[in-house]
């Protein structure tokens, strides 16, 4: 008799179905076959345990358990429930019904409980799509896959449960989140604010033009500045998530196993801060099974690097592709799956080894040249891919102590998003274009266009100021975002102006 239920394998960010046979023929011994891994072979040892514990046998003849299709492989401990189902049902000792209109997942532990699985969300997206009537799996997982509207989420917390749903001896109610109330209870829960920072105008003003236009940043000051404390309170100045990006981030969290229990939605845009010590696996991705990285972890986020020339500059090196194409693909022998990383990059960094150069009050003690060839542990292609440049410099003692409260995340953010519905708007007939530092080359001239004055500007600060070429469209792209922020259809030359001073590196004999 051949007992067919459903589970689910990820890759990437996509799920696909998995087919689960099992038949029973005379002989011995259990045969797992199509291209299961190490985990899913051990499943024999654990299911026999979980068997014996609930009164029931293994059977004693020869157990065949099909996964297809046979050449994808299959990774994790997550079929172990589907195969044991299967097995119950093969061998008469339970009547079961329905297995094959359901998709089944979950770890046994070896007294019949159930462990949570990985990549919940994207199978339960897959499951809806497809039409199955509904989804069993771990009580921990039930309320990230409930997010998912009009699909039937049952959660079974041990082996019996699962038994008796399938038996109908016992009723389950399919576990239901209102997925909507759940998204705007949390939209605005950020941890920090703008108005905690005292002084630093100048570097809170690079940040939101940042915020509006989607332009990744580099931070250049002394210890203690302040880099970091800023750094931490730009998503508190993006745009809300709208449920569509709450929903991609999530699926990536759910894939990396990253979800903590309270967590069946993600809220608010992620902020990850990888030590300068990462390998360049960990923060693009991969391993021999495909995993997210920390760029795709701050997919619709901020990607905050600390301390930028202290990373090795393979690590760096790596990033300079998903910068542009704003995705990773990882190739391996037999796979190869693509990982959204569409995030700002803020970077900061110290003026030099001894962090003091061009410091108000302390002396540099760093030699010759010493300036330079630190700045330029950064590449020239990585540093051509951040657009604005902001010098920080120390709070003085009367900055710190005053009484005035700085301006409020929610004030400049209001800002950002009247300035992102410009974009928006400016961009509507480009369905994978909403921020103007997206802009490919060939829209930067109809988009910026210049007056005669502003072109003189212009031409004026790439010669006086020594300004690189790869400077250009930069300023251009950050011009047109600051006209955005006021509401200005022209960019005038205060704006140019502006973002030409945010280019601060480019200048030669910035170092010295």
């Amino acid at each position: 008799m051949v007992v067919k239920t459903f589970g689910s394998a990820v890759y990437g960010v996509h799920a696909s179905m998995i087919s689960i046979e099992v038949n029973i023929v005379q002989g011995t011994k259990l045969f797992m076959v199509g291209l299961p891994d190490n985990a899913i072979k051990e499943s024999q040892h654990r299911i026999e345990s979980v068997l014996k514990h609930i009164g029931c046998e293994m059977p004693r003849q020869r157990v065949i358990v099909n996964l297809a299709p046979a050449d994808i492989r299959k990774e994790g401990a997550a079929y172990d429930l589907p195969i044991a189902l299967c097995i119950l049902k093969a061998s008469k000792q339970y009547k079961l019904t329905q297995l094959d209109q359901y998709v089944i997942m979950g770890e046994l532990a070896l007294d019949g409980k159930l462990r949570p699985v990985k990549g919940i969300l994207p199978i339960a997206i897959e499951v809806r799509k497809r039409q199955f009537k509904g989804l069993v799996l771990p009580k921990e997982n039930a309320y990230e896959a409930a997010i998912v509207n009009n699909l039937e989420v049952i959660s079974v917390a041990h082996i019996n449960d699962a038994i008796a749903f399938f038996s109908n001896t016992k009723t389950i109610a399919p576990v239901v989140t209102d997925t909507r109330a759940l998204f705007f209870s949390k939209i605005n829960d950020y941890e920090f604010d703008f108005a905690d920072v005292q002084g630093q105008e100048s570097t809170k003003r690079i940040l939101e033009i940042a915020a509006a236009g989607g332009h990744n940043v580099i931070m250049v000051g002394p210890p203690g500045a302040g880099k970091t404390m800023l750094a931490k309170r730009l998503p508190s100045i993006l745009p809300p998530f709208t449920l569509m990006e709450a929903l991609e981030t999530t699926k990536i969290y759910s894939v990396a196993g990253k979800l903590g229990k309270q967590d069946a939605l993600i809220s608010i845009r992620p902020f990850r801060s990888p030590h300068h010590t990462i390998s360049d696996v960990a923060l693009v991705g991969g391993g021999s099974i495909p995993q997210p990285g920390e760029i795709s972890l701050a997919h619709n986020g901020v990607l905050f690097l600390d301390e930028l020339p202290e990373f090795k500059r393979t690590v760096l090196e790596v990033m300079r592709q998903p910068l542009e194409e704003r995705k990773v693909s990882i190739s391996r022998a037999k796979i190869a799956v693509d990982f959204p990383a569409n995030f700002m990059l803020i970077a900061s960094m110290n003026p030099c080894p001894c962090g003091y150069y061009n410091h108000p009050e302390k002396e540099c003690v760093c030699g010759p040249g010493l300036v330079q060839r630190y700045l330029n542990r950064v590449s020239g292609p990585l540093l051509d891919r951040i657009d604005l440049h902001a010098e920080v410099t120390p709070v003085s003692f009367d900055e710190m102590t005053a009484d005035r409260k700085g301006e409020t995340s929610a004030a400049i953010r209001a800002r950002v998003i009247k300035a992102r519905a410009i974009q928006q708007a400016r961009f509507k007939n480009h369905p994978n274009l909403y921020a103007n530092a997206m802009m490919p080359s060939s829209m930067v001239k109809e988009v910026c266009a210049l007056s005669q004055a502003g072109k003189t500007l212009l031409k004026t600060a790439m010669e006086k100021l020594r300004l690189s070429a790869r400077a250009y469209d930069r300023i251009l792209k950050a011009s047109r975002t600051i006209a955005d922020l006021v509401g200005s259809k022209p960019i005038h030359t205060d704006h140019l102006a502006e973002a030409i001073q945010y280019r601060s590196l480019d200048r030669e004999g910035w170092a010295g």
